[in-house]
């Protein structure tokens, strides 16, 4: 089931083109990745899907309302984390929870429930009597996510939410990330410059340059439209060009090549690894070592946008 639907949404800035012909879906529950290099358009979306800015044509839906005709209903199923730390400084975490709970219409018991949850979820409950200005980067990024969640978004905005923050926060904000999807079921878009990021928690990405679609579907989907064949890599004593070429011979093995004490098998969906060990082991081959390649996210998107992330 959709709950947010991008259809053929266009965007231009004077006689430049910032988003062209832009669709795509979001299932519920899912963290899906939202990826570009810089300049790509998607903050452009992001502040189109928050109705900051309207596009010239196309639609766009979140939890089935319109936001362009029903505004106020589409914003209320929003939690947006931004790029940017938006938050008061002289004031105290729990402070800002109050103040931004407060916005969500937020009050009394619920008001402080929430507060107390958020802090909870984010890990800063031991903070909550601290200034903002003392904190660090991480706990200002976990704190910007505290706020965004106070009302109990169906769908959470997540802009670059680990920039410049120390590895614990990562960790928290990658847990947090997981839980939420699991435990209150909201449906995360998440953007990132670390591709590792988009890698590790989402199944779905959808890849934009220069305004349009390059690559949308599941990460595997997009891998092997890409790259194929995956490697396998032996790492053993003994090799011939004998035992070379009868590995050649065997279902599945696409390419064979030998560097210095390994072999190296590019391989298609019909491989088998026992019928390589047979061979192996009927030639006495020391095997010391068997790993498995397979394209990452930062090759495929190279490749298709000539482009890295940091550009």
């Amino acid at each position: 089931m959709s709950i947010i639907e991008i259809k053929n949404v266009t965007k231009r800035f004077n006689d430049k083109l910032v988003l062209d012909n832009v669709s795509y879906e979001v299932e519920k529950g899912e963290i899906f990745g939202f990826i570009g290099p810089n300049g790509a358009g998607k903050s452009t979306l992001i502040n189109i899907m928050t109705s900051l800015l309207e596009p010239d044509s196309g639609t766009v839906k979140i939890c089935g309302y319109d936001i362009l005709k029903e505004s106020i209903k589409a914003k209320e199923c929003i939690g947006y984390v931004p790029q940017d730390i938006s938050l008061l400084e002289e004031l105290t975490a729990y402070d800002n929870l109050e103040f931004f709970g407060a916005f969500y219409g937020l009050k009394g018991k619920e008001l402080k429930e929430r507060i107390k949850e958020a802090l909870e979820v984010t890990g800063l409950v031991d903070k909550k009597k601290e200034k903002v200005k003392k904190f660090s980067g991480g706990m200002k990024r976990r704190l910007n996510i505290a706020a965004a969640i106070m009302h109990h978004p169906k769908v959470l905005i997540m802009d670059e939410p680990t920039v410049g923050v120390d590895p614990q926060s990562r960790n928290h904000i990658f847990n947090f990330t997981k839980n939420i999807c699991k435990e209150w079921g909201t449906t995360v878009i998440y953007t990132s410059h670390y591709m590792e990021e988009v890698e590790e928690l989402c199944k779905r990405v959808f890849i934009v340059d220069l305004g349009r679609e390059i690559a949308y579907g599941s990460k595997e989907e997009i891998k092997s439209s890409v790259f194929p064949n995956n490697k396998v890599i032996i790492e053993a004593s003994g090799i011939t060009a004998e035992l070379i070429l009868n590995i050649s011979k065997i279902s599945g093995i696409l390419n064979v090549k030998e560097n210095q004490d390994s072999i190296i098998l590019t391989i298609d969906s019909n491989f088998k690894l026992n019928s390589v060990l047979l061979i192996l082991e009927e030639n006495k081959i020391n095997i010391k070592k068997i790993s498995y390649e397979e394209a990452k996210l930062e090759d495929v998107f190279l490749a298709l946008t000539g482009k890295t992330l940091r550009d």
